[in-house]
């Protein structure tokens, strides 16, 4: 029987007290390597992503990141409790990273998985540490009218939706999540995250507009909604997030994303 190989562990540093203030997106990290420290951003996926089992490491062992489990359990959760099979949905995880999104799902018993991102490294990381994930990986641009990838993803019969972690910080665009959003069934199923802040009235940033506007206008049917600890932040602050389940009602139109 073949043996995993055992992944490399990092010598991970955070920065001095007075450089911790900084806003979330914009927060780094180092790494030994070579005998000297590597500075890395915590959105820098391409940098993380291209050393095996730094990603786990970081967000999920040191900073305690329990999103991924929360959403594919509530998506689950919510699903059962509407008295349909969670077995039978075809799921689109949209900024499917390197994957821990996509093992969950396939773990819990969704029928179908595809992965989308915008980066080929997150395939390149998914393929390499959780090949069996996906059923299909597409690298695409979805902000792209043209993008060739949405006549292949809109034949998959996509019937629900996973955005976990990947909302703000500018990862995914209202674009991209728009066009994602408008290839699932209607009725079908929408999970995702978003820092609480982006709830306020006074948020007034794309993506916090959006998400009102789906909700206040019946674009989207939340089913569940719950505030939950997403991780720990470098100094050991807990950081909040709200988790979000519901059914799509419509497609998102230019109404919907005028101004965004």
């Amino acid at each position: 029987m073949a043996v995993e190989p055992k992944l490399r562990r990092y010598r991970i540093g955070f920065p001095a007290a007075d450089q911790t203030l900084l806003e979330q997106g914009e927060s780094f990290f180092t790494i030994e390597e070579d005998g000297r420290d590597t500075r890395i951003r915590f959105h820098d996926y391409v940098g993380i992503y291209a050393r095996p089992g730094l990603y786990e490491q970081l967000f999920y062992e040191r900073l305690q990141c329990s999103s991924p489990t929360r959403l594919v359990g509530l998506l689950r959760q919510v699903v059962t409790d509407a008295g349909e099979d969670p077995a039978r949905l075809r799921v689109l995880d949209l900024g499917a990273g390197n994957g821990m999104v996509g093992e969950l799902l396939l773990q819990r018993g969704a029928a179908r998985v595809v992965g989308v991102d915008i980066l080929p490294e997150a395939r390149a990381a998914a393929l390499r540490d959780r090949p069996q994930a996906y059923d299909a990986y597409y690298i695409a641009d979805l902000t792209r009218d043209d993008e060739p990838a949405l006549g292949e993803l809109g034949e998959w019969n996509l019937d629900a939706m996973t955005c976990v972690a990947a909302i703000g910080f500018g990862d995914i665009p209202v674009a991209a999540f728009s066009a994602a959003y408008n290839l699932i069934a209607e009725q079908g199923w929408i999970a995702f995250n978003i820092k609480e802040t982006f709830l306020d009235r006074g948020d007034t940033s794309g993506f916090s507009q959006l998400i009102q506007r789906m909700i206040h206008d019946d674009y989207l049917r939340l089913h569940r909604l719950e505030r939950y600890r997403h991780r720990l932040s470098i100094e050991g602050r807990p950081l909040h997030y709200y988790a979000a389940v519901g059914r799509k009602c419509r497609n998102l139109d230019e109404a919907c994303l005028a101004g965004l």
